[in-house]
């Protein structure tokens, strides 16, 4: 059985203060949450697989794989610049020598 002086003394060993009522308040609601704790543990868990996770879908993503793109030069048409059959951009990182 949790006391109103369980939950001081374990609040005041975490360094939290709590006024009078607060105290009054956590007393019930923290032994309601023993006592659930209390009930799950009597379940027979023998021979269970462990859930690790609650939804069982299993990759849905399509495969990686490279396909031709018939709308390649669509979008290089849009791009700003463009340089070798790639979108050109500007650059953000040099090197000694200047980028």
């Amino acid at each position: 059985m949790i006391t109103r002086e369980d939950i001081q003394h374990v609040a005041q060993l975490a360094k939290l203060s709590f006024s009078e009522e607060e105290l009054d308040q956590f007393t019930p609601n923290i032994q309601e949450i023993i006592g659930m704790v209390e009930q799950l543990q009597e379940v027979e868990t023998e021979g269970i697989a462990p859930t690790y996770h609650g939804n069982q879908l299993k990759n849905i993503y399509r495969e990686d794989v490279a396909v031709e793109n018939a709308t390649y030069q669509e979008l290089l048409k849009n791009a700003p610049t463009a340089k070798d059959g790639y979108i050109q951009v500007p650059v953000i990182i040099e090197d000694e020598k200047g980028a």
